[in-house]
């Protein structure tokens, strides 16, 4: 994938946001560290709720970076037979050495879970070690990030073979109000943001930006204006969607 995101696209902490930064600055400057005896930044997990950023951060690094996007599935390659997904693994991991670009190891608990569970088997672990051998030994010209929406299930070896670990949180509400003047185009006053705050309780960023979009989509099909009640109509049927209160 050639992503279109952009740094400026992202609503997220500051302390993030400074963090993501750091990762594309070291690797534009992998060259300068080189020299100095220091590596880049290449080894990324990121942790979080669905919905927080967790795939729009390694998009926008790409787009920033001017590389392309692989996503790995992890749940698409772990297969029954033994030594399959090993070796499904060993591809991958020679192909990040011979292609650069950003690696996305999405759902990455489908391999990483901690060994020694009760409900463990013998190949996920031998997967799993495969895993954290694979990424050790690399030393591509590419970043490899991995995404969890359930940190504490992974294998605690894993943390010491990642470069940066970043954890995502449901949106603050200055994130709240950032993301509703960004996606509503200022069609709403201050006054009215303010007066929605309180119904996004629980929403993550991507619901609120659905939320947003199912606003303006209903304006254009209807011809009507974007209304606070009209953004919290659209916020409430997001959330009985999931069930939320």
């Amino acid at each position: 994938i050639y992503p279109q995101e952009h740094l400026t696209d992202l609503v997220v902490a500051p302390q993030i946001k400074n963090r993501i930064e750091r990762i594309i600055n070291e690797f534009t400057y992998k060259d300068k560290l080189f020299r100095h005896n220091l590596e880049n930044r290449r080894k990324i997990l990121f942790s979080g709720n669905p919905g927080t950023g967790k795939t729009m951060t390694a998009s926008i690094i790409a787009n920033e970076l001017h590389l392309p996007i692989y996503v790995v599935l992890m749940d698409k390659i772990v297969t029954k037979y033994m030594g399959e997904t090993s070796a499904k693994l060993r591809q991958i991991f020679d192909y990040i050495e011979d292609v650069p670009a950003v690696y996305l190891f999405d759902e990455f608990d489908a391999i990483g879970g901690q060994r020694g569970k009760d409900n463990d088997v013998g190949e996920m672990r031998r997967v799993l070690n495969s895993f954290l051998q694979f990424i050790e030994r690399d030393h591509s010209d590419s970043l490899i990030i991995a995404a969890t929406n359930n940190l504490e299930l992974l294998d605690q070896a894993l943390f010491r073979r990642f470069d940066d670990v970043i954890h995502y949180q449901l949106p603050s509400d200055f994130e709240k109000v950032q993301l509703l003047k960004n996606r509503l185009n200022g069609n709403l006053s201050q006054k009215d943001i303010d007066s929605i705050l309180p119904e996004l309780a629980s929403l993550s960023h991507a619901e609120i930006n659905q939320a947003c979009l199912d606003a303006i989509k209903e304006s254009v099909i209807n011809e009507v204006e974007i209304s606070p009640s009209l953004v919290v109509k659209t916020i409430q049927e997001r959330k009985s969607a999931y069930n939320l209160k």
